[in-house]
């Protein structure tokens, strides 16, 4: 399966790339942003790109080689930008792309529990098993305290019913360690009324959202690429961010609307860019994102 990149245009016409230029592609996912700006620039843009998901480089290194691009692709985290670029003695980037949402394989054929549509072991993480993750979903879910459960589905995920799904999920763990993703699914299920259960937006998504950020601490990572990004845009460069979570794009929206108080930069769009009609259609897992991007002022 090719994953659909969301707002694939706006978010890379909108860096306003020139031939010369750098960018960094912190979530690199199926290759998406990187291949289009491998098409449209060739080796005239050189793509430093980074994943925490191995099997995503190798996804994305196949859709790379074949195009005519001048690319890097390093397993790593991107909020560690400033070790990927001092290791290849980059000083500074024109662009910077943050695409915060999962690529379809990872959901649909990874193996690793993110989708509950699968019955597949509670990992979430996007280092493999054999990478030996320190902290999985199954940690999370059987070891972490009522009320930290509670906060994290309620911080990270806005769930209505994060107390009584977090009450269930440690009422059940009593009995037997939590072990799978269809398991999961059942506690959420008895814990949210009935309405809930047969609402637009399936009643497991927001508690799964959740934790995968708590096992792989995304929001920490945000905060921390965000400004180690905008510290390595050369004056005049461009970050484009998307986010798919109110939560993310706060952190996003007061990120940027801090560095034009502190006229350090301008908004190049006031109000989130969001998918078209067409694209929702096309593509529903758009539905939700919300992409912003910011340029660093040349003084």
């Amino acid at each position: 399966m090719i994953h659909e990149t969301v707002l694939l245009h706006e978010t890379v016409d909108g860096l306003n790339l020139k031939t010369g230029a750098i960018i960094f592609d912190g979530t690199l996912g199926g290759g998406g942003h990187s291949a289009y700006v491998a098409e449209k620039f060739g080796k005239g843009v050189k793509i430093i790109a980074v994943d925490r998901d191995s099997e995503a480089l190798k996804r994305a290194e196949e859709r790379l080689k074949n195009l005519r691009a001048n690319y890097s692709l390093t397993l790593s985290d991107y909020r560690n930008l400033d070790q990927v670029l001092d290791s290849q003695k980059i000083d500074k980037v024109q662009g910077i792309i943050l695409d915060l949402g999962l690529s379809s394989n990872q959901l649909d054929e990874s193996g690793r529990g993110f989708s509950f549509k699968n019955d597949e072991p509670l990992l979430m993480t996007f280092a493999k098993p054999e990478e030996n993750p320190t902290v999985t979903a199954k940690t999370v879910i059987n070891k972490w305290g009522e009320e930290t459960l509670a906060d994290i589905i309620y911080g990270y995920a806005d769930e209505r019913y994060a107390k009584r799904i977090a009450k269930k999920i440690v009422e059940t763990r009593e009995s037997k360690p939590i072990e799978t993703t269809s398991e999961l699914v059942e506690i959420i299920r008895q814990a949210v009324p009935a309405n809930y259960r047969r609402g637009k937006i399936h009643f497991a998504t927001k508690t799964f959202q959740a934790i995968r950020m708590a096992v792989n601490d995304e929001i920490e990572a945000l905060k921390e690429g965000l400004h180690k990004g905008f510290d390595r845009l050369a004056p005049g460069g461009r970050m484009s961010v998307i986010s798919f979570h109110s939560g993310e794009d706060r952190i996003v929206k007061n990120y940027f609307r801090d560095q034009v108080k502190e006229k350090r930069a301008i908004l190049i769009n006031k109000k989130p860019i969001i998918a078209t009609d067409e694209e929702i259609r096309r593509n529903p897992r758009s539905r939700s994102a919300k992409l912003r991007i910011i340029e660093k002022n040349v003084n």
